[in-house]
């Protein structure tokens, strides 16, 4: 039997909150909210199942920020939340705060993804990966077991950014200019596009701009292959360290955004570059998450 959930996907700037039965988002329930408009998480949770005049039995809340001892805090704006806040708010007898790339790991499975890379066929027990590439960078390893789905969380966007020919030493450089150091978000992110664009012409150019452009404008075109570069050397570091045989999972917006690309702007060539074990790499399949819902089909899943 159905049991019916409240449901959230917390960014930097925009909330998006859904009521699920079981691991179906009610399409019509959803709301987006913008974050500069309210004080707080629970006040925005409290707002919302004032307006529906609904009762859950359920809540799960994903962050866009580490979380650690179900208490979860934003990167990018002074909010957070714990899992007895979230009861008091919301009534609800089973609660969970998790990780935004947690929800897109625990949503692999319920949702439909478009094949990049097609690798090797592997049991359906093998471990998976979720790779974020959106506002910021993470990524988080999802692992099968006898007790049901283990997402675990990182921090992956803030380490050291690989560099493998000229032009890449040439952006980390002027990376390390900006920040004193050249972190992979700094680079695979949406602002990180418009530093490479500006690395490479010396003049600054929105994300936004660039990417219609891609196969159309040189400069744009040169930026964006190496973003893709980046990508795939970043991604193929991640598949050696996970070993995810179930397939690595990208999303994000510019993720979403890039998808028609990756092929042309050599993802694979450069994901697979990896000495001795570039064979080993290939056994890795690629795709990308299509689904605007997927964090909060994912917050449905991890209650269940």
């Amino acid at each position: 039997m159905s049991r019916l959930s409240l449901v959230a996907d917390v960014g930097g700037t925009n909330t998006r909150v859904a009521l699920a039965d079981g691991i179906n988002i009610r399409h019509d329930s959803v709301r987006r909210f913008i974050n500069a408009r309210h004080t707080g998480i629970a006040s925005l949770m409290e707002l919302f199942l004032s307006e529906s005049g609904e009762r859950v039995d359920g809540a799960c809340v994903a962050v866009a920020g580490p979380v650690a001892n179900g208490m979860g805090r934003l990167t990018n704006l002074d909010w957070g939340i714990d899992r007895a806040q979230l009861a008091a708010v919301t009534g609800a007898g089973v609660t969970a705060v998790i990780n935004d790339l947690q929800a897109q790991g625990f949503a692999l499975g319920h949702i439909p993804l478009r094949q990049i890379i097609a690798g090797r066929v592997a049991m359906d027990t093998s471990s998976q990966l979720v790779v974020g590439v959106g506002t910021g960078f993470n990524s988080s390893p999802v692992s099968r077991t006898e007790h049901g789905v283990i997402v675990l969380p990182s921090e992956t966007g803030h380490v050291t950014l690989p560099v493998r020919t000229e032009d890449q030493a040439r952006v980390a450089r002027h990376i390390e200019g900006i920040h004193g150091i050249a972190t992979v978000e700094e680079v695979l992110s949406g602002r990180g596009m418009t530093a490479i664009h500006t690395c490479l012409t010396g003049t600054p150019r929105p994300t936004s701009e660039l990417i219609p452009l891609i196969g159309q404008d040189e400069a744009a075109t040169a930026t964006a292959r190496l973003f893709v570069e980046f990508l795939g050397s970043v991604v193929g570091n991640l598949a050696l360290t996970h070993l995810p045989f179930g397939g690595i999972a990208l999303c994000g917006g510019m993720s979403r955004a890039l998808a028609p690309h990756l092929g042309a702007l050599g993802f694979a060539e450069a994901m697979h570059d990896k000495g001795r074990f570039s064979d080993f790499v290939e056994a890795f399949p690629v795709s990308v998450v299509e689904d605007d819902y997927a964090a909060l089909t994912g917050c449905a899943a991890s209650l269940r």
